[in-house]
């Protein structure tokens, strides 16, 4: 990448917040590349802010679920969970949204107010899932997004829409935001391997509909859910160890490049690993601009 910005490079790297000052040697990259000192603690991540404005609704599940209810398409009597994931494998969208609603599949239902779904572009038809270029993972829902029903919301979400802004794209035009588990674990605490899996035909069927040009992995555990079968050891690797290399997501016969980088709650935790999160964004923009 070239060491002289223009001005809209300079405003992409405002938006992330991070230090627009360029220098003009290789030797000051990495002095330039430091964030702004910060002067103040970070607001605490679980805060709750309200739903932006505007913002595409997102499918929510019911917080009074009854007690009875299960997940949609339910197997057959002795079939396991093999028949339940190839009902979800021929689900249209609409139909997935409705299953994610009322999924009680995990222990992670009963203390949850909504489950999540996901967010973005609008579908063109209300059966059909959105077409977009970007597909945004994360983690699992936190109490924020737990309240609103909608992925990557409070602080975490503003400093992702800033990230988006920084690639010239916004929530409501050619990406999809979701997570790895649709309900909020206790605590807010990390994603379990088995609530993963519980999870995992959801993800496999969003992907397979939404047919993404890449994804962009953002959170150790959303690395490990799309990238198990193509990385060997993927959970005993370092988290840095996934960052700076292109890696892929097969479905339905495709290989979709996947982007692997920090989540928007580790950023505000950690605020000198925005230039690293920086860089990541570059990699997935020239991914994507290769790719045509």
């Amino acid at each position: 990448m070239s060491l002289d910005l223009d001005d809209r490079q300079r405003a992409m790297l405002q938006e992330m917040q991070v230090h627009v000052w360029w220098p003009r040697t290789a030797e000051a990259m990495v002095q330039a590349l430091a964030p702004e000192p910060v002067t103040a603690s970070p607001a605490p991540v679980r805060q709750g802010n309200a739903p932006q404005r505007g913002a595409p609704m997102a499918v929510q599940g019911a917080a009074a679920t009854p007690p009875a209810t299960i997940a949609a398409n339910p197997p057959a009597p002795g079939s396991g969970a093999r028949s339940k994931d190839q009902g979800i494998a021929s689900m249209d969208w609409q139909a997935l949204q409705q299953a994610v609603a009322t999924c009680r599949a995990c222990p992670l239902c009963e203390a949850r107010k909504n489950t999540v779904f996901g967010m973005g572009a609008p579908a063109v038809e209300p059966r059909a899932a959105p077409q977009v270029d970007w597909l945004v993972v994360g983690e699992a829902p936190d109490d924020d997004e737990d309240r609103s029903g909608k992925p990557f919301a409070g602080q975490a979400g503003q400093l992702l829409d800033n990230m988006l802004k920084a690639m010239g794209v916004n929530r409501q035009q050619n990406v999809f935001l979701l997570s790895v588990v649709k309900c909020r674990p206790p605590g807010n605490r990390n994603p379990e391997a088995q609530e993963i899996a519980q999870c995992e035909p959801f993800l496999r069927r969003q992907i397979e509909l939404l047919q993404p040009k890449i994804i962009l992995a953002l959170g150790r555990h959303a690395a490990v859910a799309l990238l198990q079968d193509s990385v060997p050891d993927v959970r005993q690797q370092p988290p840095g160890k996934l960052r700076g290399r292109l890696h892929h997501y097969s479905s339905n016969g495709r290989k979709v490049p996947v982007v692997a980088s920090f989540s928007p709650t580790h950023l505000l935790r950690n605020q000198t690993e925005k230039a690293k999160a920086w860089a990541d964004l570059c990699f997935a923009m020239d991914v994507l601009r290769r790719s045509g």
